[in-house]
């Protein structure tokens, strides 16, 4: 039926609220106000509208005389012209459930869900109204420590994602028109509050209903790229209070999170964000695996991460979250995890599918050249590197006998490397060797004792004595202090046949281990360096390696130099002569791990020992 078609009753709208009259007569007398605007009277269709104007402090009464109105629309909604009804369209629509009685939010609810299925004109808008209210208003977040506005939020956004679903039910193209709308209004970053974290919230709701099935890779995409946002925010060096002596093995989050837990809080609003969306990601991980649903939702979670976090510069937390969904099914996301990095790695004569990376600040305005393409993946193939050598070494749940299988794989790509290798021996030209061999060392850095007291392990390990020994020389370019520590445990636990070999000179120093510095160095990229959110790192503690429960293969209390020295600077005498040059070796910022300056012979004796600061492992198990 049409507007035009509606019989004409002259009864007044102020008595729709009247209990004398029936459901019937009130949706006529709607009926006929719509119907009036055709024929030239608006009278009754001004107070129409009038009526759906919210007053302050209205007594009970008119809250009734309302949701007579609204349930008489949701019955009319037939007669509603988008063009002569632009203004009680307006008035629905620029309704909030923030400021309604129960009773009255059901009743509009209603009403936005019979205008979304009765025509598709009106879809989008109440999609629009309906996600508006994810955000809540400033009088609600500034009063969400109140028992009664935790309630209030609570009915609202059971209101909401209840009509979302409704609609979706009613309208299987909603879903496709929803999750464009959820990406435009996902709210920036904002340094006075955290509705981000409640924007998010609401996602995961989203994703774990019926939603999701059709739209939980772009949810995640959302989630990913906010994270990483945030990630970016924050200003990681005052928190860190970097201490130029420690060794890169001695920053751990057992220390900094016990002696300084004031540097974790500080009332940064961003710093407190990120820390409450990844609790909120985690619970959510949690739930999806028991639900028995974590599988799937990890390929999605994977193609988030691999978009909008692998290639990401100075990327510090939020790649915790791939950490924390394989901790949760080591046998499935765990091993997919570590494969498919693998597999990225070992891409590098394969064509990759165009994809969105985020690029460091030097390359954000690169043309798509043959060169800079070759940058790019590059850079890919040495950031998955990186991911993988820093999951494997920090990983607890990983079995020792899955992280030798992926050494076997690296190992066997580097030999066939050394093997092909042709006559440039520029480090420039063979950064993702360096990165390999560099991912080698660091995961037996953690892992060495546990390896080499397997016979078979031992053995799969024995071409990378002749990689080291390669004239491309990866120990004079790879990151001194990895290197270092590699060595005093091979040499300790005789992994090398002559280990004499592996006495050099010059190598903190040396000119290649400068070749391709700089910002965008990814091979000094160890993404699972403890984490720096004390809420967040409570999910990760339980099931991380820190550098304090390892064992290496040298005695811990063994104070004899004589037999743990590892000759990094042969020439002790050139000291006053080096500090004439550049010796301040600047480690990548996009690592935690903190910088060192090798000046005088103290600073590299002491990264020759074992960290003093590193307490004796709480944990029974030691790798």
């Amino acid at each position: 039926m049409g507007a035009s078609e509606v019989l004409t009753d002259p009864s007044s709208l102020y008595d729709v609220g009247n209990g004398e009259y029936s459901d019937t007569y009130t949706m006529l007398t709607v009926r006929n106000a719509l119907a009036s605007v055709q024929n030239g009277e608006s009278e009754r269709y001004e107070e129409l509208v009038q009526s759906m104007q919210i007053i302050k402090g209205a007594d009970h009464a008119v809250w009734a005389d309302l949701v007579t109105i609204l349930n008489a629309l949701s019955g009319s909604v037939a007669c509603i012209d988008i063009i002569h009804h632009r203004k009680l369209l307006s008035s629905v629509f620029g309704m909030s459930l923030w400021d309604l009685k129960p009773h009255v939010m059901e009743a509009l609810v209603g009403l936005l869900i019979s205008l979304a299925a009765t025509s598709g004109k009106y879809l989008d808008s109440c999609l629009n109204m309906l996600i508006g209210h994810f955000v809540p208003p400033r009088w609600v977040i500034d009063r969400l420590s109140q028992r009664r506005v935790i309630d209030q939020k609570t009915d609202v956004l059971s209101q909401v994602h209840g009509a979302i679903l409704k609609i979706s039910l009613l309208v299987p193209l909603a879903p496709s028109r929803l999750l464009p709308m959820l990406a435009q209004q996902m709210p920036k970053i904002n340094k006075k509050d955290n509705v981000v974290v409640m924007y998010v919230e609401n996602l995961f709701k989203l994703e774990s209903s019926p939603i999701g099935q059709v739209g939980s890779s772009m949810l995640f995409m959302m989630v990913m790229e906010r994270l990483r946002d945030l990630d970016l925010e924050i200003d990681w060096d005052d928190i860190l209070q970097d201490d130029s002596s420690r060794g890169m093995f001695d920053m751990e989050l057992e220390d900094t999170m016990n002696e300084g837990e004031e540097n974790t809080s500080g009332g940064n609003v961003v710093f407190e964000s990120l820390d409450k969306l990844m609790v909120i990601s985690f619970d959510h991980l949690e739930s999806c695996n028991l639900d028995g649903r974590l599988d799937q939702v990890f390929e999605k979670l994977f193609g988030a991460f691999e978009n909008f976090i692998l290639n990401t510069y100075k990327s510090k937390v939020s790649q915790f979250l791939m950490f924390y969904a394989c901790s949760l099914d080591p046998e499935n996301c765990g091993v997919k995890f570590a494969s498919k990095l693998m597999d990225i790695f070992l891409s590098s004569n394969k064509p990759r599918p165009t994809r969105q990376v985020s690029l460091s600040p030097l390359c954000s305005n690169v043309s798509y050249s043959l060169h800079n393409t070759l940058v790019l993946m590059t850079t890919w193939l040495m950031s998955a590197i990186a991911y993988l050598a820093s999951y494997l070494a920090r990983g607890k749940f990983l079995p020792i006998t899955y992280v030798a299988t992926m050494l076997k794989r690296l190992v066997d790509e580097c030999a066939d490397y050394c093997g092909a290798c042709n006559d440039d021996i520029r480090p420039e030209a063979h950064q993702i060797f360096y990165s390999g061999c560099q991912a080698i060392m660091y995961v037996l850095c953690f892992r060495m004792r546990s390896i080499l007291n397997v016979p078979l392990f031992r053995s799969q390990l024995i071409p990378l004595e002749s990689i080291l020994m390669h004239r491309l020389n990866p120990l004079m370019v790879c990151l001194p202090s990895v290197v270092a520590e590699f060595l005093k445990q091979a040499k300790a636990g005789g992994m090398f046949v002559v280990s004499d070999a592996f006495i050099f000179d010059d190598l903190l120093e040396s000119e290649l281990s400068r070749a391709f510095g700089g910002p965008e160095r990814l091979d000094t990229f160890f993404p699972f360096d403890s984490c720096l959110l004390k809420s967040s790192n409570s999910y990760i503690s339980p099931n991380f390696i820190y550098w304090s429960m390892v064992r290496p293969t040298y005695e811990e209390d063994d104070d004899d130099e004589e037999d743990a020295e590892i000759i990094v600077n042969g020439d002790e005498e050139s000291d006053e002569e080096e500090e004439e040059g550049d010796l301040d070796y600047s480690m990548n910022k996009m690592s935690i791990t903190p910088k060192h300056s090798f000046k005088n012979k103290m600073e590299r004796d002491g990264l020759l020992k074992m960290p003093s600061m590193i307490r004796p492992s709480i944990s029974p198990q030691s790798f």
